[in-house]
């Protein structure tokens, strides 16, 4: 299957402004681009890249003044398929994880492991280890959150989302993420696509996806509480602690987003 993924953001600044962008694919689907999703800018810019401490691809440019329209455009291959769960993915004893997941246990910006802990041991501490652990994590938030983009609120942490019980999908993540870590699992935010193949009309405008990414078993598995059934066509842009960590564009000064554009399809064969 070939999908198309893409964006196109206006802002407008009113002095020039120093961004970090982080709009392409990860570099984990880099053999499923069919071209490089290069970073484009209107007017043209100098645009220098470098990758952060998780990985993750950055563009670094100054905005002039004035208006600046900043996109992306790919083709990815996926197969079309959404990943098999791993039911029998078993928890490992924190003593036992590799160092450098260990970070994603600990509290963050958004994620309050010491204010969400007792809540977490006294709502899951009975489930089964593993998988089926995660599982029940999701299961309840997705219930708990009522979902609708008037909800969305940049400043919500996982506790206030708890409290609240209204968000939108990053806040559904955050909340699972801080579960997990809560209860010694290795969880950590993701960003990125996800397409409506496969689903019933109507559909929603697109927009860009959180969910989390849950360290079971030796790897790391796809876990999203906001839909909480397997999707065909998520294509990752980054991951790191929490949404503080991977920003799709943070500005250096005053800005407004005046366009804001989104395009996840399923793409003809060639």
């Amino acid at each position: 299957m070939r999908i198309r993924v893409g964006c196109q953001l206006g802002f407008d600044f009113p002095r020039p402004t120093p961004m970090i962008v982080m709009l392409n694919v990860h570099f984990s689907r880099f053999s499923d681009l069919e071209r490089p999703d290069f970073l484009t800018s209107n007017p043209s810019v100098p645009i220098g890249g470098y990758r952060d401490s998780f990985g993750n691809w950055c563009n670094r440019l100054t905005a002039p003044a004035g208006h600046l329209t900043l996109g992306t455009d790919a083709v990815v291959r996926d197969p079309g398929t959404p990943p098999p769960p791993d039911l029998n993915a078993l928890q490992h004893q924190v003593q036992d994880l590799p160092a450098e997941v260990i970070l994603f246990l600990l509290g963050s910006r958004y994620c309050e492991t010491d204010r969400l802990s007792d809540d977490a041991w006294r709502l899951f501490g009975h489930t089964p280890l593993g998988w089926a652990r995660v599982q029940a994590i999701c299961d309840f938030v997705h219930s708990h959150i009522t979902f609708g983009y008037e909800h969305s609120r940049a400043t919500r942490t996982a506790a206030e989302a708890y409290a609240e019980r209204r968000g939108v999908c990053r806040d559904y993540t955050h909340l699972a993420v801080t579960f997990c870590r809560c209860l010694n699992i290795p969880a950590r935010y993701c960003t990125g696509y996800v397409t409506d193949i496969g689903l019933p009309p109507p559909y929603g405008t697109m927009d860009f996806a959180a969910w989390m990414e849950v360290y079971l078993g030796g790897r790391w598995h796809v876990f999203d509480p906001r839909n909480n059934i397997p999707l065909i066509g998520r294509i990752l842009i980054a991951n790191g602690r929490d949404a503080a960590d991977v920003p799709l564009t943070h500005n250096f000064g005053p800005g407004v987003l005046s366009g804001f554009t989104v395009w996840a399809d399923e793409a003809p064969p060639q």
